[in-house]
């Protein structure tokens, strides 16, 4: 792996359901994660994906191309949008350094219908050569 390399792009689109199960996984409840007619009454375009569902497409990509869930060794996002059921979610990144220690460090996004809704997120990997 070298500087600029990209990221295999990772393509998922969450079903209309998903917000409900990653409630119960997650424990978080909030009526906006679940609730369609409470989400429109707060302004929201209905039901929104849980950001650390969205993270974890993000962990996802990296893992896929670290060889592992191993592989991850840090982890940084910006939340900068929200992600909505039933629409596409894309991750891409890039390789911006290449570490003397084994270590990469990589620049990811993700991206809901031409919007990001991650950004600037950091992560350092461990490649194997």
């Amino acid at each position: 792996m070298q500087a600029g390399d990209e990221l295999e792009p990772l393509s998922v689109t969450p079903d209309k359901l998903l917000t409900v199960r990653y409630a119960g996984a997650s424990g978080d409840f909030n009526p906006i994660h679940i609730d369609d007619e409470f989400a429109r009454q707060v302004g929201l375009p209905g039901r929104i994906l849980h950001g650390l569902y969205t993270m974890a497409q993000v962990a996802r990509a990296l893992t896929d191309t670290g060889g592992g869930p191993a592989s991850l060794k840090r982890l940084s996002v910006q939340f900068r949008g929200m992600g909505v059921p039933e629409v596409e979610l894309r991750v891409t990144g890039s390789v911006r350094e290449v570490r003397d220690d084994g270590t990469v460090v990589v620049e990811t996004s993700c991206e809901q219908d031409g919007k990001r809704i991650i950004r600037n997120a950091e992560a350092q990997l461990r490649v194997e050569p």
